[in-house]
């Protein structure tokens, strides 16, 4: 039913049938890819626009709360040992209360951010420009991850860095009875299998830090 269905990171057709929602508020399909093991819901299923922006706009997501802090540590500490004071940062999906990048400005960052939604500014996705790059429960949301993880490697200079954030889909039995798939603003749906291709195609090293960060360093020899 899906064969013309190309998979959103590696254009790949090859793909299986990996969980299917039946209840009242979704009927949505969930493909794995069998070449990059993304799993991901095909474009059929996408909210609108304006129905993902106002998924977004009931985010709560605090500037003064240290619980929020204490979340977005879990990937700023392990990627802070790997910078130095003054180094160019940008904090990719910032949302409307880029918390991430004040922490990262109160140690010394020289942070830009962005968020299609937010802060929609293009003038900060400059080539070659900065020596990391965050995104923070992004990768999920996009509708092209391909083209946006071309483009935050273009964005990072040689030896950068790319911190993400993002639960890691694991087996078919655990995925249908996990929370992070109800969410429909969430249409793909990351491994560490996945992790590993995205890896090997672009010449990235990578540490996989619990079981939602992932730090890569861009062209390591």
């Amino acid at each position: 039913m899906y064969s013309h269905v190309a998979c959103p990171l590696c254009e790949s057709r090859d793909h299986r049938l990996f969980h299917q929602d039946n209840n009242r508020r979704s009927k949505r399909v969930y493909l794995s890819c069998q070449q990059c093991h993304l799993v991901f819901v095909p474009a059929e299923f996408y909210l609108t626009q304006a129905q993902e922006k106002a998924e977004y706009d009931q985010h709560e997501n605090d500037v003064q709360d240290d619980g929020y802090r204490q979340f977005l540590s879990r990937l700023w500490l392990p990627l802070k040992e790997r910078l130095s004071v003054n180094q160019k940062v940008l904090d990719f999906g910032c949302g409307p209360g880029p918390l991430l990048a004040n922490m990262m400005q109160e140690e010394g960052m020289e942070v830009s951010v962005f968020d299609h939604f937010y802060h929609p500014e293009q003038s900060v996705l400059k080539p070659n420009y900065y020596d990391a790059i965050t995104s923070t429960e992004v990768i999920e949301h996009l509708h092209q991850p391909q083209r946006v993880f071309k483009q935050w490697l273009t964005m990072l200079k040689s030896k950068g860095y790319l911190g993400v954030m993002t639960k890691r889909v694991t087996t078919p039995e655990a995925f249908a009875k996990w929370h992070y798939k109800n969410d429909l603003t969430h249409v793909c749906f990351f491994s560490e299998a996945c992790f590993i291709w995205l890896a090997k195609k672009h010449q990235l090293s990578y540490t996989l830090i619990g079981n939602d960060v992932i730090i890569f360093q861009k062209n390591v020899s």
